[in-house]
């Protein structure tokens, strides 16, 4: 079962409104307000999730008025974000594949927040990622291939997550590696390239978040 979950930070128009329709998604999962730009969208979600704190009412009302939408009502006061709900519920529901819009832009703790979520995808075996305008967000702690033709942006940045990364080999890349120890708060994964036809990238232990990003100049992505 593919997922998308819509959370409630920033959220272009041309990115979500692409994924809605080719997205290839069994399962639509509006958070909280994430719920706004589905209203203004006129997309209708399968399932939304959160304690409503950040919804317009209105747009509210209208959703719980589809018999056709399950609701997933939380208490403001919790142990966990309304993201972090969603994500865990998806899995529960039998999601192998997600993918989070909304969950980058405006708070900078929320957008950490919804990147260490991703941890939970990959501790369930999930694919997992999170898609903004400029940038895909993954964790790994096994071996990947990303193909050129395929590659999200130019830029290919890999950073040690939860500490050192042992083993780390990259092939096919403008700056490769070969049984490299990542170490952690060091930055030399920023701003690689695929130079062949694919990227490997394999690593012995630890995560890697791998951030495939295009850049931002005029007020758009390039």
């Amino acid at each position: 079962m593919r997922y998308l979950i819509v959370a409630a930070g920033e959220t272009k128009g041309g990115l979500a409104v692409n994924l809605f329709k080719n997205g290839g998604f069994e399962v639509i999962m509006a958070v909280d307000g994430g719920m706004e730009f589905m209203y203004r969208n006129h997309i209708c979600p399968d399932i939304l999730v959160g304690d409503f704190d950040s919804v317009n009412r209105d747009t509210l009302e209208y959703f719980r008025r589809r018999e056709e939408i399950d609701i997933c009502k939380l208490e403001p006061e919790k142990d966990l974000t309304d993201t972090e709900f969603a994500v865990r519920e998806a899995i529960r529901r039998g999601a192998r594949h997600i993918t989070v819009i909304g969950a980058t832009g405006g708070r900078l703790d929320h957008a950490l927040a919804n990147i260490a979520v991703l941890g939970i995808g990959l501790e369930a075996g999930v694919e997992m990622c999170i898609l903004d305008e400029c940038n895909r967000i993954r964790l790994i702690n096994a071996a990947i291939t990303l193909p050129k033709a395929g590659q999200y942006g130019r830029y290919v940045s890999l950073l040690p997550y939860c500490g050192d990364v042992t083993g780390v080999t990259l092939k096919g890349m403008k700056y490769p590696l070969d049984n490299f120890t990542m170490k952690a708060f060091h930055t030399i994964g920023v701003s690689n390239e695929i130079v062949d036809d694919k990227a490997e990238i394999s690593l012995s232990s630890g995560c890697l978040l791998v951030v495939e990003s295009k850049d931002f100049s005029g007020g758009e992505c390039l």
